[in-house]
């Protein structure tokens, strides 16, 4: 049998990759115009529902007239955040002002949880008192339809727009009006019970929209809490970056990367290994070659401050007392110890490695006048070596 779909490899092959979000300006003008629109969907259905459930005596669509309320002023938090997190960096904020939209997601969670609570306390001491229950009205009914249907095509309108521009703000507002689709559903079975005649099931409604609101603050609050005191990224997305810059060119290792989100970007510190005895220039060349990957790579990632190393060094902070003497005091220590034997035709070479510094010394071959000269100076080096600790090898290189 010949199969006519196609082979894994070629659907992955043929999927287009995704489009790098819009920035600054323009991520903020998209934003604030999606924004536009769920302010004009929450004040129309908002005022439907405060009148009409006023109206119909109906507690839950009252109750949800409330969460929409909240959601129109959570829409112009949106608006005010998205314009001040497209302001550039500047000198008091080197890094943006992504952190506004965690501020503003945060305050919105807030706001949903005294929403939340308040809506469940009024229904739970409406539910104390069952002979104040009334029945409600045909039109409550109509509304909540009404709800419904305009909050789950603005979430799929939503979603779009904060999946393209990969805004954690956005993506609460989407999933809070998710949730404010999910609660109308349950209005429009409490309404519909309570016309059937048990007029406690829209109390019970008003009671589970209620804590559905609660419920959805305090998570949108608790994941900007995280974001605000440095939470890495997921394990899967930070594996990737990993295997990234660990399969740069020239680059041998790779340790202590650290990661935080700030808004809808990603700040990223990487210390990678590098052969131990590459000249600096190289070294940092390796380093920007990685960084450059990643930044194409990874669109949300802000930056990435990428350490060289020339070996695995231990985390933490350094130990002064272990760490080597630095080059000027090591360089007299050579120059005492092979004064008169030789001259030098350039500076010394250090390498500072974990268990020492190896040290390549060039000497003027002009300077060498016999044999014995030159079995003083390979003696003198070893005795070095052996003598001082800080000194591993010495290396001996006659240069014309």
């Amino acid at each position: 049998m010949i199969s006519t779909k196609p082979h894994a490899a070629q659907r992955e092959a043929d999927v287009p990759p995704a489009p790098d979000p819009p920035e600054g300006r323009e991520r903020a003008r998209i934003a604030e115009r999606a924004t536009w629109l769920s302010v004009l969907v929450n004040l129309v259905v908002s005022a439907a529902q405060l009148l009409f459930g006023w109206l119909a005596h109906s507690q839950s669509l009252t109750a949800h007239g409330l969460h929409s309320f909240s959601d129109l002023l959570s829409d112009f938090l949106v608006i005010y955040a998205g314009r001040k997190s497209a302001h550039p960096a500047d000198d008091e904020h080197p890094y943006g002002h992504g952190r506004i939209e965690t501020v503003a997601t945060l305050s919105l969670g807030i706001a949903l949880v005294v929403v939340g609570a308040a809506i469940l306390a009024d229904a739970v001491q409406r539910l104390r008192a069952p002979g104040d229950i009334t029945t409600v009205g045909w039109a409550a009914l109509w509304v909540a339809l009404l709800t419904l249907i305009s909050k789950e095509a603005l979430f799929h309108f939503l979603l779009r727009v904060a999946q393209r521009l990969r805004s954690p703000m956005l993506m609460a507002n989407a999933w809070h009006t998710r949730a404010d689709a999910a609660s109308a559903l349950v209005v429009v079975v409490g309404v519909g019970g309570s016309l059937a005649g048990l007029p406690m099931l829209d109390t019970v409604a008003a009671i589970l929209v209620g804590f559905m609101i609660l419920r959805m603050g305090g998570r949108l609050a608790w994941d900007s809490l995280s974001e605000l005191i440095d939470t890495a990224v997921d394990m899967p997305t930070l594996e990737r970056m990993k295997h990234c810059l660990n399969t740069s060119p020239g680059v041998v290792g790779l340790h202590d990367i650290r990661s935080r989100r700030t808004g809808h970007k990603v700040l990223i510190d990487a210390h990678i290994q590098v052969a131990p005895r590459i000249s600096v220039s190289e070294g940092h060349h390796i380093a920007e070659r990685a960084r450059a990957r990643f930044l194409a790579s990874f669109p949300e990632a802000l930056d990435v401050l990428v350490h060289v190393d020339s070996e695995a060094d231990a985390s933490g902070e350094p130990d002064n007392e272990r760490l080597a003497p630095d080059r000027r005091e090591l360089v007299e220590r050579l120059n005492r110890q092979f004064a008169g034997l030789a001259t030098f035709s350039q500076p010394p070479l250090l390498h500072y490695l974990k268990d020492g510094v190896e040290v390549e010394l060039f000497i003027d071959d002009r300077s060498l006048r016999s044999s014995e000269q030159v079995r003083a100076l390979v003696a003198s080096a070893r005795e070095l070596s052996e003598r001082d600790p800080v000194f591993q090898t010495i290396r001996l290189h006659r240069s014309l």
